[in-house]
């Protein structure tokens, strides 16, 4: 059935030989707390044909804020779709969403369709339901398209090349604030990071099923914008530091700038590396990653906010500071790993039968650690003091949890540990320890199980195979 849908949205022979053309669509997303709108910007085919999985265009695994929809006009069946989340969704829950309007760039990109379709988003209302949101029909064969093809800024390094971008998942590595005489630096941090995140179960197992590749374009000088400290540097992506006025978080709000540049390389997902000492990243599902790549833990960012970007996983800590607001309320997270159910029924399928529900842990120890350790943090950055006592103060903390939960006798088990999304109460997590809670070296049994699945979507797998 699924392979019957993408050759209906092709009008190819449902076998056939050549992947279509790839067709972005740009828009913006605006809006406030409250309030959200769309509006087509342009649509763009883009150089390098589709990479996507022809076997799986369906999307099952109820993952994203926002689910893209493409119909078929004339009966109403869906020809493809893709869960997401967007950086307009998590602005929502700032504070300064509550004051002003804001509209952020957004692409969504479709298999080129044979006919006109209709391009629709849906979004999560209170029961956590994808609802129509908004819909655009889209003419691959309209005047307005544009399909001039720009020359390639730079030429794509194969970090890893597995075979047919079809049958695999296509990571692309993107550089930011490299110099000219720093292109082989970014070669060399992005084979690195790349040689990292597969070390990790289970992309380690997995390997064989991802392409890598690596594109950047050089600057007039190196580094990237961080306002907070008076930074302002060009940008191949636009990314910088400060997003929501959080000093880690680095993302790009120049969706065009990076969209751009990506286009010349075959991608399902993007990693936007920078070459900044100072400790930062971020990730949206469906959108792309990003990792200060001379960081001590730069190791540690790539994975972890890839996890983020890659398979829609929640962040299980709780004692950082974060730039979003939450009530009282505790409704249930789309994410795999976060639940507000402490019978843990979204996973129970992995609870340990000798795992009590909630799971009892050294909660209350690591709590009061963490309030010295965090004031000390923030005290590091206001001081503006060298980026080694805070990476050491990393170290120092892990080295603590190390102890801490050495030896716990749930220590491996799957079970309900109340702290995470942000919350130290009415959320739980799945284990006592992850890649998505502490600078740990593994992801928990329930993580791995959803990284999976998404490697299952972008690469030949059983389409019958639930996710």
């Amino acid at each position: 059935m699924f392979r019957f849908a993408l050759a209906c949205l092709l009008a190819l022979p449902a076998f056939a030989a050549e992947p279509p053309a790839t067709l972005r669509i740009d828009l913006q997303h605006g809006g406030d707390a409250q309030t959200e709108h769309f509006a087509l910007e342009r649509v763009v085919v883009e150089p390098l044909p589709w990479p996507g999985n022809p076997a799986r265009p369906i999307d099952t695994s109820n993952r994203g804020m926002n689910l893209l929809r493409v119909l078929d006009p004339d009966t109403g069946e869906v020809l493809y779709s893709r869960g997401y989340s967007t950086i307009f969704g998590e602005w929502q829950s700032t504070a300064e969403a509550g004051n002003i309007q804001r509209s952020f760039q957004e692409s969504l990109r479709i298999p080129m369709p044979g006919k006109p379709v209709t391009v629709q988003v849906m979004k999560r209302d209170a029961g956590n339901a994808f609802v129509p949101a908004w819909q655009v029909r889209i003419d691959p064969a309209g005047l307005d398209v544009e399909r001039a093809v720009a020359k390639a800024p730079a030429t794509p390094i194969a970090i890893r090349d597995n075979g047919d971008p079809a049958d695999k998942v296509d990571l692309l590595i993107l550089g930011d604030g490299y110099a000219a005489d720093e292109l082989g630096k970014f070669e060399s941090d992005a084979r690195r990071l790349a040689d990292h995140l597969f070390s990790v179960s289970p992309f380690k197992e997995r390997e064989a099923d991802f392409n890598v590749w690596a594109l950047t374009v050089p600057l007039p000088e190196s580094g990237v914008s961080r306002p907070s400290t008076g930074v302002h540097k060009a940008s191949a992506t636009g990314l910088r530091y400060d997003i929501f006025g959080s000093e880690r978080y680095a993302l790009s709000v120049d969706n065009r700038a990076w969209r751009e540049l990506a286009q010349h390389a075959p991608y399902d997902v993007v990693e936007i590396i920078f070459n900044s000492e100072t400790y930062g990243g971020g990730g949206i599902f469906g959108q792309f990653s990003t990792a200060a790549a001379g960081n001590d833990w730069a190791d540690y960012l790539f994975v972890h906010e890839f996890g983020h970007h890659f398979a829609g996983l929640a962040d299980e800590y709780y004692t950082s500071s974060v730039a979003y607001q939450s009530g009282g309320e505790r409704p249930e997270p789309w994410e795999p790993n976060a639940t507000a159910d402490p019978r843990a029924d979204k996973w129970k399928h992995l609870v340990s039968p000798a795992s009590p529900l909630p799971t009892p842990w050294p909660k209350t120890q690591f709590e009061a650690f963490q309030r010295e350790n965090q004031a000390r943090r923030a005290q590091l950055r206001a001081d503006q003091r060298p980026e080694s006592e805070m990476s050491q103060l990393f170290h120092d903390e892990q080295a603590f949890i190390t102890d801490l939960f050495d030896g716990h006798p749930h220590a491996n088990a799957v079970g309900a540990f109340e702290g995470a999304n942000y919350q130290a109460t009415g959320y739980y997590r799945p284990q006592l320890n992850c890649l998505m809670f502490t600078r740990t070296d593994h992801f928990c049994d329930v993580c791995s199980d959803a990284v999976e699945a998404i490697i299952d979507l972008y690469s030949r797998r059983d389409p019958e195979k639930p996710l």
